[in-house]
C-alpha cells in the first residue's frame, strides 16, 4: 500500500478569507490611504518648492493650476482603487494587489523620506 504524494501545487488552494487574513488586508488597505496622502503631501511640498515635477502628465497640470484639487483627485482615485480591490479581497488577486499597492507606497515614502534627509542636510 502506498501512501498519495501530495500536490505540488497545494499552496495555491490556502484559505484566503479567515477573519485574520482580512484584519492583515484592512490594515494594509488602511497603510495604503495614508502613504497615498503622505505621497500627495509631499509631492506638492516638493513640487510647490520647485526641488521636483509631477511625471504624470495630467496630474502635473492639475498639481500646477489646482493643487488641492490634485490632491483630493489623488485620494479619491486610489480610494476607489483601494474599495474596488477590498469588495473583492476573497480573489487571490486582489489580494496580491493590495500587497503590491501597499508595496509600492512605502518605497515612495522611503523616496520622499530619502529627499527630505537630502533637503535639510542642505539648509
Amino acid at each position: 500500500m502506498s501512501t498519495p504524494i501530495p500536490k505540488r501545487t497545494s499552496w495555491l488552494r490556502l484559505p484566503i478569507g479567515t477573519p485574520e487574513h482580512f484584519r492583515w488586508l484592512r490594515g494594509l488597505v488602511a497603510a495604503v490611504l495614508v502613504l497615498n496622502l503622505l505621497d500627495a503631501i509631499f509631492t506638492t511640498l516638493w513640487v510647490s518648492a520647485g526641488l521636483a515635477t509631477e511625471a504624470n502628465p495630467m496630474m502635473a497640470e492639475l498639481l500646477r493650476n489646482r493643487p488641492l484639487l490634485f490632491m483630493l483627485g489623488k485620494l479619491v482615485l486610489v480610494g476607489g482603487g483601494s474599495y474596488l480591490l477590498w469588495m473583492r479581497r476573497r480573489r487571490p488577486l486582489a489580494v496580491v494587489a493590495i500587497v503590491v499597492a501597499f508595496l509600492c507606497y512605502y518605497v515612495v515614502l522611503l523616496r520622499h523620506l530619502g529627499f527630505l534627509g537630502e533637503v535639510l542636510a542642505h539648509l
